[in-house]
């Protein structure tokens, strides 16, 4: 997929926008965690979107979404700034390395996304560095909670990549390549609408008449505790998230980095 013109709308979650230093929350713990044999990483549009189902238990979105109801979340702006998409939502920002690492390596999640550890499937592991655009070594520390009420959305954009530090001994230099979504409600939680929505663009090397329609949408429905992960930066999708129609969307986010 060819990058986007400046023109192209795109979204505004650059690390490197100044925020105000907040204290890290109180996080609730991992738990309840399906065992990671319960578990797949399912791509559903090759090397563009891909799902893990049952990622967090139906009770620990519950936990996690009477938690967030209390973070001091602020409403985005309506009016968005030149160039932005217009979205409408709730969020809370921080920046927490800590859990950040515990969504990383206190979950199943990176041994899904590397693959096993050691040699014992070499093959696996070159066909998963491929797939993210380089080694993965965490996840951006950058951690961002949405929600979306009724009548609130985030129209059609592209998400940028970014270049972050990984803390450790030694910092790792990285760069965000896949956006990673937490989605905690559902039509089971009376959330109703609020699905994201790629939209592929026509193949470059095929010529288009102007009658035929453009390329089928793809929908990601929402589902309590899916985790839904697409490529960002150059090769992103153009995307959006639909309006809620009724009850509250919950979404943690936060981003695969690969080292740089």
């Amino acid at each position: 997929m060819p990058p986007k013109k400046k023109s192209k709308p795109a979204s505004k979650d650059a690390a490197d926008v100044k925020r105000p230093v907040l204290a890290s929350p109180n996080w609730p713990p991992l738990q309840p965690l399906l065992p990671e044999s319960d578990l797949v990483l399912e791509e559903r549009v090759p090397s563009q979107i891909v799902t893990i189902r049952n990622f967090f238990t139906a009770k620990l979105c519950r936990d996690y979404v009477a938690f967030l109801s209390a973070l001091p979340l602020v409403t985005t702006p309506g009016k968005p700034k030149k160039g932005d998409a217009v979205r409408v939502n709730d969020r809370f920002q921080i920046e927490d390395a800590i859990f950040a690492e515990r969504l990383w390596s206190g979950t199943s999640l990176k041994r899904l996304v590397c693959g096993p550890d050691g040699d014992d499937d070499p093959e696996l592991r070159t066909k998963l560095t491929g797939l993210w655009g380089g080694e993965v070594v965490g996840l951006n520390p950058n951690i961002r909670i949405y929600r979306y009420r009724k009548g609130q959305f985030f129209n059609k954009h592209y998400d940028d990549a970014n270049n972050v530090v990984i803390p450790g001994h030694p910092s790792t230099p990285a760069k965000t390549t896949w956006t990673l979504l937490i989605y905690l409600s559902s039509p089971i939680t009376g959330c109703l609408g609020g699905e994201t929505v790629f939209h592929p663009e026509p193949e470059p090397t095929r010529k288009r008449s102007k009658t035929e329609p453009p390329p089928e949408p793809y929908v990601v429905d929402l589902e309590v505790g899916l985790a839904l992960l697409h490529r960002h930066g150059a090769q992103c999708m153009l995307h959006e998230g639909r309006e809620v129609l009724e009850g509250e969307k919950w979404v943690i986010r936060s981003d695969l980095c690969v080292r740089r």
